[in-house]
């Protein structure tokens, strides 16, 4: 069939169902988003490309479904860098579209010009460039294909002057892959050493998640073994939290009952995640991985088993399938040896974590320092972190998708939330960038319109992504909640500074004079301040009420004081010392 080059693209995405585009109007992709809305197909034109990116990011983890992100060649493309390596260590699979410049001038320094395959090389699970108008639609289609098979963001790229072609060209069927149930032998091997084991513990990764009934799947193992159940770092939806077998997240400011449950084990089957450092880290002073353990490790990926923890048996497969595989091959007696106790230990050390949690108001020093004293003093009446997430669990809806940044103050609140389902917590990953939470929510919102959902961030990570406040309070977009953690400060790096650099707080302070409420309103949403518990748990609860009933996006600037939580990596850390010293009367004048 004769069709132009873009109504090639624009079929092909169609067949496989891509009906959202985030990103920012440029020339280059034109001719094809001039046919979005007579596709079916919504463009989502946000303030910035990183934050377009992190849309994406938020609405496919929310869904299942793949988005697109696209915008204009060169800084439109490099903006999107951040959110497309964030997409990656989040296993996201989405189709990344960075039209080129034009073949005709490019490799001579034009405008707009940027080396965009080289750029997203280590950033994407694949990418392939189109070299003939003719090929679009056969690119476009194994692009797709390979970002779902990988699970993780793929690049196609396209010179923009083969836009506008007439080409015979056919729309190729969906290429679809199914999914490996791992091999014969390991899996028969897992479950042996399962069987015999007498403190078996299932470790749920980002891979239980995205694996289709992969929870279902790792909960009817967990209940043939009565072992218990932890989560990593930043998944806290892997596992239903209302279930008597969930210990909690493992990590930074996590569940001290998964860590000393785990640190029990004897076999433990780490299903569909990579062991990444921050689940495996000490927390709380707690040396908690354990080191004896036979240990068994599930993931999609090859390249990742191993490569953080000394593995026993390797399973390359989908989370879903494996653990089907494990539970199907369990010998008889499978969990006997030591059930009622075990069932008792675990009851027992929830109990305990639970109480202990809920007496937790304030963060403690480090010897020979006195940063949260000093926090607490200079702001008695002002809430803390710990007493700000509390009030928040009291007012959050069951059902809500939650979005976390990075940052000191939502990384405290790791071990409060938990969930009946998988997609309900999104968090800014191992990749880590400032800006996340609010984008993200907001890209859930889309795919999910029917779902409260309230997203989290700090006041240094907000400021990068608040210039969406612009964009969302537009009448096609959704309704939101947002919580601001506000303490005028860069959190993690002042908690660093006060351990490590003798209070020598350079670039930790933000103005005290911004009001992020206020900016909110100037935007035309509704901007709050909260300054107590009773306050924000009420903010909150109307926030809600406003966003599923009335349409109206909140933002919630909760005051809280300058108290720290535990730094994010003590292990790569450590005391400079000055051996040459440093003196202002060594400066140079520069020559003009």
């Amino acid at each position: 069939m004769k069709m132009t080059t873009e109504e090639a693209f624009v079929k092909t995405l169609q067949m496989h169902g891509i009906d959202n585009a985030f990103g920012i109007i440029g020339s280059a992709m034109m001719p094809i988003s001039d046919i979005f809305p007579d596709a079916g197909i919504t463009f989502w034109d946000c303030a910035h490309e990183g934050s377009a990116g992190m849309m994406a990011d938020g609405y496919t983890r929310a869904t299942g479904e793949m988005s697109m992100m696209i915008a204009q060649n060169g800084p439109g493309i490099t903006n999107f860098v951040t959110a497309v390596k964030t997409a990656y260590w989040n296993h996201t699979p989405l189709l990344l579209v960075t039209p080129q410049a034009a073949n005709k001038t490019i490799g001579q320094g034009g405008f707009q010009e940027v080396e965009q395959m080289k750029l997203f090389e280590d950033m994407v699970a694949y990418q392939e460039e189109v070299r003939d108008p003719s090929r679009v639609a056969e690119v476009l289609t194994r692009v797709i294909s390979q970002a779902k098979r990988l699970s993780g963001p793929a690049q196609i790229n396209i010179p923009r002057d083969f836009w506008t072609q007439v080409v015979d060209i056919d729309i190729p069927e969906p290429i679809e892959f199914e999914v490996s149930p791992g091999g014969e032998n390991s899996v028969a091997e897992a479950a042996k050493l399962i069987s015999n084991a007498k403190n078996p513990v299932i470790l749920n990764g980002a891979g239980v998640v995205l694996s289709k009934g992969g929870i279902e799947a790792s909960k009817a193992l967990a209940e043939r073994l009565d072992a218990p159940v932890c989560v990593g770092y930043q998944h806290n939806d892997a596992f239903p939290g209302s279930h008597p077998l969930f210990a909690g997240p493992l990590g930074y400011n996590g569940s001290k009952a998964a860590m000393e449950l785990i640190k029990e084990a004897d076999v433990v089957l780490a299903l569909g995640t990579r062991l990444n450092p921050f689940s495996t880290l000490p927390g709380y002073g707690m040396e908690y991985w354990p080191g004896d353990a036979k240990i068994i490790q599930v993931d999609i990926n090859p390249d990742r088993i191993g490569l953080t923890k000394k593995v026993t048996v390797g399973i390359v497969g989908d989370a879903a399938k494996v653990a089907k595989g494990i539970l199907a091959n369990l010998s008889d007696d499978a969990g006997d040896a030591g059930r009622d106790a075990r069932k008792a230990k675990i009851s027992e050390t929830k109990s305990k974590w639970k109480q202990q949690l809920s007496s937790m108001d304030h963060e403690e020093d480090d010897p020979g320092t006195n940063w949260n004293e000093r926090a607490r003093n200079d702001k008695p009446d002002w809430m803390s972190p710990r007493m700000a997430w509390r009030a928040i669990q009291s007012a959050l809806p069951r059902n809500a998708i939650i979005s976390s940044d990075i940052g000191n103050n939502c990384a405290i609140g790791n071990a409060y939330p938990d969930f009946d389902d998988g997609r309900k917590y999104l968090a800014p990953g191992l990749f880590g960038p400032c800006g996340y939470g609010l984008p993200a929510i907001v890209g859930a919102k889309i795919g999910q319109p029917d779902v409260p959902v309230v997203g989290f961030a700090g006041d240094g990570a907000f400021g990068i992504a608040v210039n969406e406040l612009t964009a969302i309070g537009r009448g096609e977009w959704p309704a939101v909640t947002q919580i601001v953690f506000r303490n005028y400060q860069w959190g993690a790096e002042k908690r660093n500074s006060t351990l490590w650099f003798d209070d020598n707080f350079v670039g930790t302070e933000l103005d005290e004079e911004v009001s992020y409420a206020g900016i909110a309103m100037a935007c035309g949403l509704k901007g709050v301040v909260a300054r107590t518990q009773e306050e924000l748990t009420a903010a909150l609860d109307q926030a809600i009420k406003d966003q599923m009933e009335n349409g109206v996006t909140t933002l919630i600037e909760a005051m809280i004081n300058q108290e720290l939580g535990e730094p994010f990596r003590r292990d790569a850390m450590k005391k400079p010392v000055q051996v040459a010293g440093i003196s202002k009367g060594d400066m140079r004048p520069q020559k003009a």
